[in-house]
This record gives structure tokens, C-alpha cells and sequence, in this order.
């Protein structure tokens, strides 16, 4: 739509046609509403100062109350260590010391140290650390945090009480809030300020007197906005405050231009109005009736610009009419290409791609077909833990451009994190769609190098194709993604095709899904029991717990049919929780000194309270730790080496023995012997069963067994079903075994008869001997 824009009038003839009454009421209340204006300038910034050092002096406490409560966190974890609390109550200072120099470095500290019952001080500090009588009163009213001097200089501390199980003296962590650590801090605020940490004695003045928690001012040369706010003590005789600065002065100054643009403004209307006067407003009135309608027409989503011949007022007007609705265009533009499509890569977003199938199922003729291929990377995880999220977006963006440079004819989408579609339209009937999807894996093998270091990448892809797999989008997509979740149940680098089998397995998981959720919150599992047999000892050492899922309707379960659904679902987390406290809870009605033996999961183990929840099911059932045996496989390492390692340490702790399962059948088991000493190794049962065929066997049993007498660690092998095999592993020093010569699993009720039974039996062969 194009409007023309003709002034009648020039700007030069206009200023003989001024008129004296109008300039002068003009002037008259534009300097009325310039002094209002500026007065109320001058007021909002005054306000806006006020409040944001109010807000900023909050945004100060929140920091401080959070950084006590990280300190707080990191000296519990120190102080409910078992091994620490028995170094405190035994007085083992190089224990102790060397604990509190850990914690110091680890969390970053100033100063760790213990204040005992006795009144005795263990610590490790930069500076000089405050005197315990001054500490005493705090600590034993209870306080958990509050300033301390360190040094000379104020520090944020916080207290840990050491219990075992009576109070035995309290963990004290402190960190400086000197000028340089104030100073970092002042740097978050999003206003310019000075904070600092003094005592009430070293208050001067204004400040002084000041009313803590409000905003108040000095004068002099330059104006100064203070918040003055009482910080807790946890040393008697110091009273600490938080004082906050803030120039008002400078904050004022930032509105000085905009008075100066109300005064230019002012300035140019009066200018105006002097040479301007009301026979020209019908010339105005017509070209901003042009834009009024331009506008209009630009309100209701249609295309408008005016026309310019001029270089006065009304033509930089239409100028700017026209930049405006250029960047509304622009920005329109922009807007709906970040509503469609992937920030991260370019690529298509979902919603993008579900209209392109849409279309392409329009477009579609005859006996064409199209291709839904839904993209899944293989160890995706492992490349953001072990080279960082950066690299990761970095492998993203390689593999998108690869897409593209590679499949010109088809449409790339990222439907999120390391998930792809491709869409293949127009296929034709007689194309071999094996050929074809194997092509498009090949897309995905191959090696990226991302900052110097090389990673191998391959993918997991389902592929629904319509017409035969759906003639509609949400369908089509549907069936890729259960394709997709096949081919990755099935391996590695693997892709499948939609088959109908597939839709009813996605039901049948759903519904298992659901049985599982019931059977968790309406305790629906039961616990039977595998005996551990000592070889060394001639007598029974040990039950591994198994969970057995007695299905109300579908009868006894599998675990091997619903464990990789809850490790997919989590609801392995929960279930594993119950495993460890109804294992702890029937262990603990066993004669003498028998273990029981849990298997735990990877996601499990490295839960955050993995340690939390083995030691309540030890305090409620209460069952020596000693007692309790937890079966980790080495898949646990991969994700998080330092983590998994903090966690074993953890529990190692609290007296629980850890064994390796399954070992043998992985690439880097030995690795993981030299990082952490386990008390037990499993020797997988795989080879057991060649012990009685020729074979290499029997070399691999022995050498297995010398490696664990050697790191001191004892030996088990799984799946004994003879006694030629039992025989064997006994002259090669296998120390313990399992299996079905032994026993098949039995359930809760029958391991006392059985105890009892063979207790019977292994006295009978020693009275015969």
C-alpha cells in the first residue's frame, strides 16, 4: 500500500507566519512540565538508588546465608564420617588434622577446625583463629553459623555438631570476607557498589547512628547512599554489620542525559512552534492521515510504506515509519525462523518437521513413498561427562552439517538433545530400502575430532515408511520412535524398521510400567535367597538377596523381563531402595555371622543418597554393617570415575564390604582394582562353565584367584551346578561359590530350614572325618 506524502508549505516561508500568543503559552507550559519533570527525574532516581541498594543489601544476605549453608553441607559430610567422629573421640589428632586440612582444601576454606567439650582447639587456618572461650557460648547455644575473626579479619563460619552418638565437640568452617572476597561480591550486585564487613565500634558518624536494615544518606561532596545491617556473631565481643555504599551522585548522573533530552526537545517544540502556525496544520493533516492509515493497515498484517519527497520533519517521519515496519518484517521473520527451528544447530525443531511430513504427505502421488527416520547418537552421555557440554554442542553442530552437506534431497531435523530425524520423500517403489538406511548410517560412522581429541560416533535409527507403516504424521512419527526404541535395545550402531509387533510391545511395556509403579507403592515383591558356600571354611558364609516380582494376574515375573524397564524408567532407584532395607531386615534374623549380599544398579549406586539409604536400613534393622555385602558391576565407572569412587569410599566407611560382580567379562576390570580395594571378586559364571570342556579355563580361574590373594581380596564363582565343577575351582583356590549344586534360590521362610540343615551337614562330615 503505498501512501505519497506532499508537504505544501516550505520549511523557510513557515517562520514568517509565527504567531506570539501560541509561542507564548507554549513556552509557558513547557517550562512548567520541564520542571515537573525534572523534579520527578530527579525523585525516581533518587528512589531507584534507594531500592536497589535495598534489594542488592538482600541479594548480600542471600549470598552470605547460602554460602554458610554450602560450608554447613561440607562440614556435616566431615562430621558424620565414622571414622572421623572416632578420631575426635579418641583424641587421634593426625587423623583429625589431617581431615580438616582436606576439607579446607576441598571447600575452599580459610579455616577448619574443631572446638572439643574439653575446650580444646584442632585446626588448620591462614591466620590466627579466634579463641575458644568466645566461640564456647555461641556453639553451645546451638548457633550454626555466624562471623568469626581469623586473623584479625572478619570470616563467615559455620558449625557442625560431632556426635557419637552424644555431643563430642563441634566442626567449624570459616571463610574470609576481607576487602579483596567483599570486593568479588560487590562484583555480583547489579548496581556499583562497595560492601564491606566492620564492627560496630569501627562505625563513625552518620553511620554510626544509623538505623540498621534502611536506606540513608551523607552528604558532602559527593552523595552517598549507606545500608547498615546486623550480621550473626559466632564470636562473643564482636558485633560484625554488613555496610553497603552506593554513589548516589553517580546513579543520578546516568539521568542527566535524559534532562538534557527533554531540555533539547523543549527547545526544538518551541523552535517549531515559532515557525510554525495553525493555517499549516491542514497541510500536516493530510500526510499523517496517510500514516494513520499506513498504520492501520500494518496492525492488521498487511504490507504498508509511504512514499518520502521531502526532507522536513513529516519526511524523516515517513522515513521512519518505513525502518520500523522494514524491522517488524525482520523481526517477524526472525521470531518465526526461532519458533521452527533449532538455536543450537539450524536444523529444523520438531514442529518444523511434523509440518514437512504433513506437506510431504499432501504432495505425495501414486506408489511413492516417504521415509520417517528417527536418529538417536550412541554414547552421546559419555561424550558430554567426559569431554564437556561444550564439546558436545560441538559433536551436535558436526554432525548437523555433515547431514546436510551429505543428504542435500532430504529434510534434517534435531527433535532435542542428541536426537535427529530425517525425512525421505518421494522414495519410489522399487528403491531398496534396506541399501538406503544403510546409507544413511553411514552418515552417522564415522570420527570427529573435537578440541584435539578424537571421538568415534556411530547412531541408532527407527524407520517407519508410509504408506504401509501410516498415512498420517502423528502415527508415522510414533512408529519411527518405537522403531528407534528397538534398534537401541538391540546394540550399538543398529537401525529397524516399524513393525506392527512393535506397537504392541510399546503397549505391553506401558502396562508393565504401570504393574511396576503399583507393585512398588503396594510392596508387591519378594526377596528370595542364594546361599554363598565357603570352599576354605567347609561351611556356609553368605545369602545373595534376588528380587522376584509375583504378578497378581501374570503370575511369577522374570527380573530379566522387568529390571531393564525400571533401569530405564528409574524406578530402579526405588525398588533397590526396598531390596537394601528387606535384605537388611531378614539378615538381621540369620544365626551368627552370616552376610547378605545385595546387587546394586548403576543409577542406584550413584544416586546422591546411596550412603543415606544403606545406613537407615542398617539403623532399622539393625544389622552389623559388616554384615551387608553390596555387588557392583564396572559399568558404574563409566559415567563418573571420581564420583563412583567418593561413593565407594563412602560406604567402605561406614564398615559395608563391596564386591566387583561379573568380573572378568569387561575390557578394563584391572583398572578398577588398582583405584579401589574391593573386599570381593565374582568370577562370572561363564567361566565355570567351561571348567569341565577343554579349554583355557582352568588357567583363567587360577590366575584370577592369584591376582585376588595377592590385592587381599577374596573370590567367588557364580553358576557352580556340579560338584566336578566345585572340585575344581577348590584345588585352583576359588575361596567361595554359588549356585544351583548348592541351592536354587529360595524364598524368605526357607532359609532358616535350610541354615539349620546344612549346618547338620557340614558337622557330619567332620565327625567322619
Amino acid at each position: 500500500m503505498l501512501r505519497r506524502i506532499t508537504p505544501q508549505l516550505r520549511f523557510r516561508s513557515l517562520r514568517l507566519r509565527i504567531a506570539a500568543t501560541y509561542a507564548g503559552l507554549f513556552t509557558v507550559t513547557l517550562a512548567a512540565v520541564l520542571l515537573l519533570a525534572g523534579d520527578g527525574i530527579a525523585r525516581f532516581g533518587e528512589t531507584s538508588a534507594s531500592r536497589d541498594l535495598a534489594a542488592n543489601a538482600r541479594v548480600f544476605d542471600e549470598i552470605i546465608e547460602l554460602r554458610a549453608k554450602q560450608m554447613r553441607g561440607a562440614g556435616d559430610v566431615l562430621s558424620r564420617d565414622f571414622g572421623f567422629r572416632q578420631a575426635v573421640a579418641t583424641s587421634d589428632r593426625p587423623t583429625i588434622e589431617s581431615a580438616l586440612d582436606s576439607l579446607r582444601r576441598r571447600s575452599g576454606s580459610d579455616a577448619a577446625f574443631i572446638v572439643g567439650l574439653d575446650g580444646d582447639m584442632v585446626g588448620s587456618a591462614d591466620g590466627a583463629l579466634p579463641p575458644v572461650d568466645a566461640l564456647w557460648s555461641s556453639l553451645d547455644a546451638g548457633q550454626e553459623r555466624g562471623i568469626v575473626l581469623v586473623g584479625g579479619q572478619p570470616a563467615l563460619a559455620a558449625a557442625s555438631a560431632i556426635e557419637a552418638p552424644d555431643l563430642i565437640g563441634w566442626l567449624v568452617l570459616a571463610q574470609s570476607l576481607d576487602a579483596t572476597e567483599m570486593g568479588r561480591l560487590s562484583k555480583l550486585a547489579a548496581v556499583d557498589i562497595n560492601a564491606r564487613v566492620v564492627g560496630q565500634s569501627e562505625l563513625r558518624g552518620a553511620l554510626a547512628r544509623a538505623t540498621r536494615d534502611d536506606v540513608f544518606e551523607s552528604g558532602g561532596d559527593e552523595r552517598i547512599l549507606h545500608y547498615v545491617t546486623a550480621l550473626p556473631s559466632l564470636q562473643s565481643g564482636i558485633q560484625p554489620r554488613l555496610v553497603l555504599d552506593h554513589s548516589l551522585s553517580k546513579a543520578l548522573s546516568e539521568y542527566s542525559g535524559l534532562q538534557w533530552l527533554l531540555v533539547s526537545l523543549a527547545a526544538a517544540g518551541l523552535a517549531l512552534v515559532m515557525v510554525l502556525s495553525w493555517p499549516v496544520a491542514r497541510s500536516i493533516t493530510r500526510p499523517l492521515s496517510a500514516l494513520d492509515k499506513a498504520t492501520q493497515l500494518v496492525g492488521e498484517g498487511q504490507q504498508a510504506r509511504v512514499e518520502v519527497s521531502s526532507d522536513d520533519e513529516i519526511g524523516r517521519l515517513g522515513e521512519s515509519f518505513n525502518v520500523m515496519v522494514a524491522a517488524i518484517e525482520e523481526r517477524e521473520r526472525q521470531i518465526t525462523h526461532v519458533a521452527l527451528h533449532d538455536n543450537l544447530t539450524g536444523l529444523p525443531n520438531r514442529k518444523l518437521f511434523a509440518e514437512q511430513i504433513d506437506h510431504a504427505i499432501a504432495r505425495r502421488r501414486g506408489d511413492a513413498r516417504l521415509m520417517v527416520v528417527y536418529v538417536d547418537l550412541d554414547d552421546f552421555k559419555v561424550v558430554n561427562d567426559t569431554l564437556g557440554h561444550p564439546a558436545g554442542d560441538t559433536l551436535l553442530r558436526n554432525v548437523a552439517a555433515h547431514l546436510q552437506d551429505t543428504l542435500e534431497d532430504a529434510i534434517v531435523a534435531r527433535l532435542g538433545g542428541d536426537e535427529f530425524a530425517i525425512l525421505l520423500s518421494e522414495v519410489p517403489p522399487s528403491a531398496n530400502l534396506v541399501a538406503l538406511a544403510e546409507k544413511l548410517q553411514g552418515c552417522f560412522d564415522r570420527s570427529i575430532t573435537i578440541e584435539g581429541q578424537l571421538a568415534e560416533t556411530s547412531a541408532s535409527m527407527g524407520i517407519a515408511i508410509a504408506p504401509d507403516d501410516g498415512t498420517d504424521r502423528v502415527t508415522l512419527m510414533k512408529n519411527a520412535d518405537l522403531a528407534l526404541y528397538r534398534a537401541k535395545h538391540d546394540g550399538k550402531g543398529m537401525f529397524h524398521f516399524f513393525e506392527p509387533s512393535l506397537d504392541v510391545q510399546a503397549r505391553q511395556r506401558r502396562e508393565m510400567e504401570l504393574d511396576l509403579r503399583t507393585a512398588i507403592r503396594e510392596g508387591g515383591f519378594e526377596l528370595y535367597f542364594q546361599p554363598l558356600y565357603s570352599l576354605k571354611e567347609e561351611r556356609l558364609k553368605a545369602f545373595e538377596a534376588l528380587i522376584r516380582w509375583p504378578h497378581p494376574e501374570k503370575g511369577m515375573i522374570s527380573p530379566a523381563d522387568f529390571i531393564p524397564l525400571a533401569e530405564d524408567t528409574g524406578l530402579i532407584v526405588q525398588i533397590g531402595e526396598w531390596v537394601i532395607r528387606e535384605a537388611c531386615h531378614q539378615a538381621a534374623s540369620w544365626p551368627g555371622d552370616l552376610s547378605v549380599a545385595v546387587n546394586v544398579s548403576p543409577k542406584q549406586f550413584l544416586s546422591p543418597n546411596i550412603a543415606g539409604v544403606v545406613m537407615s536400613a542398617l539403623a532399622s534393622s539393625g544389622l552389623p554393617a559388616t554384615r551387608l555385602e553390596l555387588e557392583i558391576t564396572e559399568s558404574i565407572f563409566i559415567a563418573n570415575v571420581e564420583k563412583t569412587l567418593g561413593a565407594l569410599h563412602s560406604l567402605r566407611a561406614l564398615g559395608v564390604r563391596i564386591a566387583l560382580d561379573d568380573f572378568g567379562t569387561g575390557y578394563s576390570s584391572l583398572s578398577y582394582l588398582r583405584s579401589f580395594p574391593f573386599d570381593k571378586l565374582k568370577i562370572d559364571q561363564s567361566f565355570v562353565r567351561d571348567l569341565t570342556q577343554d579349554g583355557n579355563a582352568h588357567a583363567v580361574i587360577r590366575a584370577i584367584t592369584t591376582l585376588a590373594d595377592a590385592l587381599g581380596m577374596e573370590t567367588l564363582a557364580e553358576g557352580v551346578e556340579d560338584e566336578a565343577q566345585a572340585d575344581i575351582l577348590r584345588k585352583e583356590g576359588c575361596r567361595q561359590i554359588q549356585g544351583y549344586w548348592l541351592s536354587k534360590p529360595i524364598d524368605a521362610r526357607a532359609v532358616h530350614p535350610y541354615i539349620e540343615r546344612v549346618t547338620n551337614e557340614v558337622s557330619r562330615r567332620k565327625l567322619n572325618s
